[in-house]
């Protein structure tokens, strides 16, 4: 799988965000190497060429930089879940589950991933105790996109996201059959919409 790293914008093209992301290709250096808890902004900043202050106005602390590399790594993923997504229009449940899968799969072959996992205590956390910023930047998009491609979920499409998202994630941190998880995601979605269905008709 392209890492998130590999879509940096040229500094020519754009001051701000070529300074961003040298940042975000910094921090994610230093992660990759298992050097995160003992390194401080000043060498981050130092490894990007530039200033303390500029990483802090961009991150606000070494919290929010970490967050933000989570994040862009996992946009990257949420691109192939669209992709899945909008080649299984017909079929909301086979989409959240070939979704399921290819994640899964791909998770398991990611370096910023394993390096978070296997990495000091400092890290861990981003995916889960302190995950939010990575779930509403997943999540929106996919309740976007179940709203656009299934309007007659409603709210229910709400949930669906929010479940299957909880579930995948937690498949990442504590791998398994990826083909199995996949099934158990979409024997949920299938009861939600089951649900769904039994509601409309009553």
């Amino acid at each position: 799988m392209t890492s998130a790293r590999e879509h940096a914008t040229p500094d020519g093209a754009n001051g701000s965000v070529g300074v961003r992301d040298r940042l975000l290709d910094s921090a994610y250096a230093v992660i990759l190497a298992g050097r995160w808890g003992r390194l401080r902004m000043a060498d981050i900043a130092s490894r990007a060429g530039v200033s303390r202050q500029t990483l802090y106005n961009e991150f606000g602390s070494k919290e929010g930089l970490l967050q933000a590399v989570v994040v862009r790594e996992a946009e990257s993923f949420l691109d192939g879940v669209m992709a899945i997504f909008a080649s299984h229009r017909s079929d909301p449940v086979q989409a959240v589950g070939e979704a399921t899968r290819w994640t899964l799969v791909s998770s398991a072959e990611n370096p910023l991933l394993r390096a978070i996992i296997t990495g000091d205590d400092e890290l861990l956390p981003v995916l889960t105790t302190r995950a939010e910023p990575l779930h509403v930047a997943l999540g929106e998009r996919m309740r976007a996109f179940m709203a656009e491609s299934w309007p007659s979920l409603g709210d229910r499409g709400n949930d669906i996201v929010e479940v299957s998202l909880r579930l995948t994630l937690s498949y990442v941190l504590l791998p398994t059959d990826p083909d199995q998880a996949a099934r158990r995601v979409e024997l949920v979605v299938r009861s939600l919409l089951a649900t769904t269905r039994e509601t409309a008709s009553s």
